[in-house]
């Protein structure tokens, strides 16, 4: 994207990043750090949490702060808990940006049974629900904010073997759609998601573990993007999919 953003964009801003551990999650948290926010950082290895906080920290950004919880385990009363103890701790809260997700393997749907199903939804779906309701009144009471989700190729245009992946990450993208039309009566409210196609990532060596990945773009090219949708310059964009890359 031909997008370069102001080194303060995100100045005195919170935003929660969730698989802030690794990958993509990782590097926009710190890519949001280094543009002036405060970084929530979420996800349920602590060590990887805390590699990420320690980066932050040893690169003079604003200090983040670790929650850690299991998106396969956590319940709404979990979720509601974690909001209530952002505004307690931050005071506010201006952007999500949803980048946790469960990836099994290529399977074809034959062989998927309902545990992995349920698991899979429950991660990279309903738990990005869930969170993003709990929320809600910290969002909608900030004067601009921002909900992006990391949706995935081949849940943007399904392929033979990506199962219950590709059906989840394509709900991203409806969840987005409709929850844009429903935010009406909070026009400074807006939700969007980014398919950031072939990166040099962790899940990327599962799934296509043949591939050059030296090859691959790295994560850090894709940041021009999920700025400019975390940010306030991306005001009049909501309900949309953006392609960090050509598919």
């Amino acid at each position: 994207m031909n997008y370069t953003p102001a080194p303060d964009l995100l100045k005195d801003r919170v935003i929660l990043v969730t698989g802030a551990g690794q990958g993509i999650g990782r590097c926009a948290a710190l890519a949001y750090a280094q543009h002036g926010a405060t970084v929530l950082l979420l996800g349920r290895n602590q060590k990887r949490l805390d590699a990420t906080y320690d980066a932050i920290v040893d690169a003079a950004y604003p200090e983040p702060m670790v929650l850690k919880l299991d998106l396969a385990q956590a319940s709404d009363e979990q979720f509601k808990a974690m909001a209530e103890a952002i505004f307690g701790q931050v005071g506010r809260l201006d952007g999500i940006l949803h980048n946790a997700s469960r990836f099994d393997g290529l399977t074809p749907l034959a062989l998927q049974p309902l545990d992995q199903w349920l698991g899979t939804l429950r991660v990279n779906l309903a738990a990005p629900a869930a969170l993003t309701r709990a929320c809600l009144p910290l969002l909608t009471r900030a004067p601009d904010s921002a909900v992006l989700f990391t949706s995935e190729t081949h849940g943007h245009t399904p392929a033979a073997f990506w199962g219950a992946f590709a059906v989840s990450k394509s709900g991203l993208e409806t969840l987005v759609k409709i929850w844009s039309e429903e935010l009406t009566p909070h026009p400074h409210l807006r939700m969007n998601a980014i398919v950031p196609g072939p990166v040099r990532s962790p899940q990327r060596l599962v799934s296509h573990p043949a591939e050059n990945h030296a090859q691959l773009v790295p994560p850090e090219r894709l940041m021009p993007l999920y700025l400019y949708l975390i940010g306030p310059d991306s005001c009049g964009d909501n309900g949309r999919v953006f392609e960090a890359q050509p598919l």
